[in-house]
C-alpha cells in the first residue's frame, strides 16, 4: 500500500495505491495524520490506484472527514473504481463524501 500526500492548486492531494485493508490501515492512518491538524485547505483523496478498501480504511476516511469538517474544510473522493464505489454505496458512505 502506498500513500502519497502532496499540496497542489491550494489543496492537499492524497493518492492511495494498492489495498487499504486492515494490514495496511495503521500505515495509511499515520501518513494521513498531519492532515487532521490542518485547517487551511480542502483535501482530495485520489483513488485512481486504490484496488480495495476494508472497513478499517473506511474508518480512516471518516475520521479525516470529521476533522476536516471541524476545521471548515471538505474531503473529496476522486476516481473511484466501480468496486470501491459499490462499497461506499453499501455502507452509506456515498452520502457522506463529495465524489468526483
Amino acid at each position: 500500500m502506498n500513500t502519497n500526500v502532496t499540496e497542489k492548486d491550494g489543496k492537499y492531494i492524497v493518492s492511495l495505491e494498492g489495498e487499504l485493508d486492515t494490514a495496511h490501515a495503521l500505515e495509511v492512518e499515520q501518513a494521513m495524520q498531519p492532515l487532521h491538524e490542518l485547517s487551511d485547505k480542502d483535501i482530495t483523496i485520489d483513488c485512481t490506484q486504490l484496488e480495495y478498501i476494508a472497513s478499517s480504511g473506511l474508518r480512516i476516511l471518516l475520521a479525516l472527514l470529521k476533522s476536516a469538517k471541524a476545521n471548515g474544510n471538505k474531503v473529496v473522493l476522486s476516481n473511484l473504481n466501480d468496486e470501491i464505489k459499490d462499497v461506499f454505496k453499501m455502507t452509506g458512505f456515498i452520502d457522506l463524501f463529495e465524489i468526483k
